[in-house]
């Protein structure tokens, strides 16, 4: 099964307007993610979905390949019309385009959890153990079943320890934390984007609620930590802090 990994790229921000073009290291935000998505395997190629011409002259300037679209509410609408136009790749990756330290394993597994199984759209998640991140509803947390279905997500602390003696720290054993990076395979993600949004998904607003609301498979694979998403003036100032103290590390 051919793999399309897919950057869907807007240029406004709310919270950091043109993100994706800050530069303060010598290569924009979105060229970084770019170049660390390509070392992932699994990947036959790796575009650029945007409606921005901004946005698109970036990533001619550093090599990367465009697909210009139309304007839509979300990334998953704009990684569809993208799967109905390259309809030669049978699953696609949505990849963050403000994650510049995204592992390309995490990638390689999102493409196998999809390429490999009969599951329709595969995620991530990572363990948690800090009592006040589970409590945060900006935090989503997911539940599944024992061989890695999603069951549910939800903003609220799930699964909740009725008990919690049974639970030092507060914290139940299998408590995943949601990482919103996905794939699916080319059908199943057509038919999402032109399902109006469902009840769960209207209450949380979690997208990936009309997957599991339509009978989706929806497979979860956990990585021990994942990347910091840069979504901030601090989050950037971080990446950037970082960045250059990998650059000025005397060589092993």
């Amino acid at each position: 099964m051919p793999v399309l990994g897919v950057i869907p790229a807007r240029l406004q921000s709310a919270r950091l307007p043109e993100k994706l073009l800050l530069r303060e290291t010598g290569r924009s935000l979105l060229e970084h993610t770019y170049r660390a998505a390509s070392h992932a395997t699994s990947l036959d190629e790796l575009v650029v979905a945007t409606d921005s011409p901004e946005i698109a002259a970036e990533v001619k300037r550093f090599g990367g390949v465009v697909e210009m679209t139309g304007e839509h509410p979300s990334g998953t609408d704009r990684l569809a019309e993208v799967a109905r136009r390259r309809n030669e790749f049978d699953v696609l990756v949505n990849v963050q385009g403000d994650e510049p330290e995204i592992d390309p394993a995490a990638i390689d597994l999102l493409a196998a959890a999809v390429r490999d199984t009969d599951a329709e759209m595969a995620t991530l998640c990572s363990p948690m153990t800090d009592l006040d991140a589970f409590r945060d509803p900006a935090n989503v947390k997911v539940v599944c079943d024992p061989t890695g279905r999603a069951l549910y997500f939800s903003r609220s602390p799930i699964p909740h320890p009725r008990d919690a003696a049974e639970h030092p720290g507060g914290v139940p054993e299998n408590a995943r934390l949601h990482i919103g990076a996905y794939s699916y395979r080319r059908d199943f993600l057509i038919r999402l984007s032109e399902l109006p949004p469902s009840r769960l998904e209207r209450v949380e607003k979690l997208e990936q609620l009309r997957a599991l609301e339509a009978g989706c498979t929806l497979r979860v694979c956990e990585v021990a930590a994942h990347a910091c998403g840069v979504d901030t003036r601090a989050d950037y100032n971080a990446f950037v802090a970082r960045f250059h103290a990998r650059e000025t590390r005397p060589a092993p």
